[in-house]
């Protein structure tokens, strides 16, 4: 690190559980955050001013004025413009440091695969069964760590599946295909600060991940009732008839 970089992350770097190491692999670090609404904002704001070297943002929409309630990294000035391109300024402008691909398009199953392969974790921000299914899958193939998060009305859940733990379950031990029922923010809403809390716990989550310190949600749900500002932690053990990581 240069003194620029140290002086930057001082704060961080003062913590044990970081330090030079700490930050080195954190600068050394390659993430793809699919999804650059509500949770992803959050995600990408925190991953870039913490140092995360390079991020890799995925989402093929554009910013629209309903989105600006929650999706913190986008400004009035970005109506019209491709979410991953306005997420780039945002993050660029705070840590001009950092590495930032924009990825625009739908990517197929292999386009996924390889992504998450180059990736050292994966953050899903996205709000579809179909998206997270597939990538789960892809994490589970390639061994990197999918960090998950959702958030609507006013409850929020996170977890990490770690497929390089043996122990650990994958998204599909908890979510099955008939699930994908489930309503979006734009059918039944949120509040705005709920998807800041899901999304800022998601960025922790994956800073734990990289650096190798503490005791990430694996094996956990985190579960949010943001009316009543309760949280609970709820076990999760692996299913041994998942059509996903059942095999490996």
């Amino acid at each position: 690190m240069n003194d620029q970089q140290l002086l930057r992350y001082s704060r961080q770097i003062m913590l044990p559980d970081v330090d030079i190491d700490g930050q080195e692999k954190l600068l050394g670090a390659r993430v793809l955050v699919m999804g650059l609404g509500g949770l992803g904002s959050p995600v990408a704001i925190y991953l870039a001013a913490a140092g995360v070297g390079h991020l890799v943002l995925a989402d093929f929409d554009r910013v629209e004025l309903t989105n600006l309630q929650r999706q913190i990294v986008h400004n009035s000035e970005d109506i019209g413009k491709l979410k991953v391109e306005s997420a780039r300024d945002s993050l660029l402008a705070n840590n001009p440091e950092v590495q930032v691909t924009c990825l625009s398009g739908v990517m197929d199953d292999s386009e996924l695969e390889e992504q998450v392969k180059l990736a050292d974790a994966v953050v899903d921000c996205t709000d579809n069964f179909p998206v997270r299914f597939a990538i789960n899958e892809a994490c589970v193939n390639q061994k990197t760590p999918l960090i998950s998060g959702a958030a609507i009305r006013l409850d929020g859940q996170v977890a990490v599946y770690d497929s390089r733990d043996p122990d650990s379950p994958c998204y599909r031990c908890l979510y099955t295909e008939g699930d994908d029922a489930q309503l979006t923010c734009s059918e039944s809403g949120v509040i705005a600060p709920l998807v800041g809390m899901i999304g800022t716990t998601q960025a922790m989550e994956t800073l734990k991940v990289l650096i190798g310190f503490g005791k990430p949600l694996v094996g956990r749900l985190l579960l949010l009732d943001a009316k009543y500002l309760e949280w609970r932690s709820l076990k999760l053990k692996r299913d041994p008839e998942c059509p996903t990581c059942s095999q490996r």
